[in-house]
């Protein structure tokens, strides 16, 4: 009687730790979530307290402009408008209330909502940076995978130096490259179509190529890190294939510092959408927010920078989620990290 009725608390157990793992999950995810909101808040009014002390703007240009004509109460008119003749403070509170509902305020030189000016220029670079994400990843996967799967030798060094090679190479000069071996000589892509699918994936490519070498890099050291490990060993002298040891002992333990670098390298993804859209002739952020600095469009930079620190933020927010599920150590303790 008493061994029957043990049986059923013993398989209750796993259950309940089970449950209380992922309510340590959940306040860890909620907390975590807390935090990010938080930094988004302060990129917000830290870019707008330093936009705000860049002297001058487009709406006094013209209206101070003798060409235009206008009078004083015009003037005043204008800016009260626009919100320029309130202090700052009053302007940084009015401006997170007006956000927090969704009102992005409007261009200082072209009157157009920011939404719209952003939301037609959106699509095109978030369409280069993803493709450009996703090449990196595939790029550093196939070095870090050939790195430990061909023989020690010539080709092998080949590939632990590619990474190198691409991390010392400009940006501009892979484009320029790739545009003229893609474009002029094999025809693949018009360069009259900026935003044709080849050429999204040459400026793609352009972008993947020095991003990926930093994500190689670190997956090469991590596997090369793990080979030295005693599972490793274990997978080895029991006959597995090098292919198998690699992908079903080495990989995982080399996931989580391959992940942490590609959160790290989306800042460099993101800035490195100008260069690359100025290159192909493609009208992105970057064009947007070349234009704005040339106008002093101070609501257009605003939203621009705070939207690429809240992606910044948003995509590490996800890999720091993930942490727990790719470390199993780390399951019991993202309640109290």
């Amino acid at each position: 009687m008493s061994t029957a009725a043990t049986l059923p608390r013993r398989a209750a157990a796993p259950s309940a730790a089970a449950a209380a793992s992922a309510r340590r999950y959940a306040s860890f995810a909620a907390r975590r979530t807390g935090q990010a909101l938080i930094v988004v808040v302060l990129a917000y009014v830290l870019v707008f307290l330093v936009l705000a002390a860049i002297p001058g703007d487009p709406i006094s240009a013209q209206l101070d402009s003798p060409q235009a004509g206008y009078t004083d109460a015009e003037k005043a008119q204008i800016r009260s408008f626009h919100g320029l003749d309130k202090p700052v403070l009053v302007q940084l509170l009015l401006s997170l209330g007006n956000a927090v509902r969704g009102d992005l305020g409007l261009s200082l030189s072209t009157s157009q909502p920011v939404t719209a000016v952003l939301g037609a220029a959106i699509p095109s670079t978030l369409a280069l940076a993803v493709t450009a994400l996703v090449l990196a990843v595939l790029i550093a996967a196939v070095l870090g995978l050939l790195s430990r799967l061909l023989p020690e030798g010539p080709l092998n060094g080949v590939v632990r130096a590619l990474p190198t090679v691409f991390l010392s190479t400009p940006n501009f000069l892979i484009g320029l490259v790739l545009i003229q071996v893609l474009a002029v000589n094999l025809g693949l892509f018009s360069l009259v179509d900026p935003d044709s699918a080849g050429s999204t994936l040459a400026a793609a490519l352009t972008l993947a190529i020095p991003v990926s070498a930093q994500i190689a890099q670190v997956l090469i050291t991590a596997l090369d890190d793990s080979a030295g490990q005693d599972y490793a060993e274990v997978a080895v002298s029991r006959g597995l294939p090098p292919a198998q040891v690699v992908l079903r002992h080495l990989l995982r333990p080399s996931l989580l510092p391959t992940v942490t670098v590609v959160g790290l390298v989306l800042g460099e993804v993101l800035g490195g959408s100008l260069i690359t859209e100025t290159i192909f002739g493609r009208t992105g952020v970057g064009t947007v927010v070349q234009k704005a600095v040339a106008a002093q469009d101070v609501p257009v930079l605003l939203v621009a920078v705070v939207l690429s620190a809240a992606v910044f933020v948003v995509v590490n927010l996800v890999i720091d989620l993930l942490y727990p599920l790719l470390d199993p150590r780390l399951r019991g303790t993202e309640g109290t990290r």
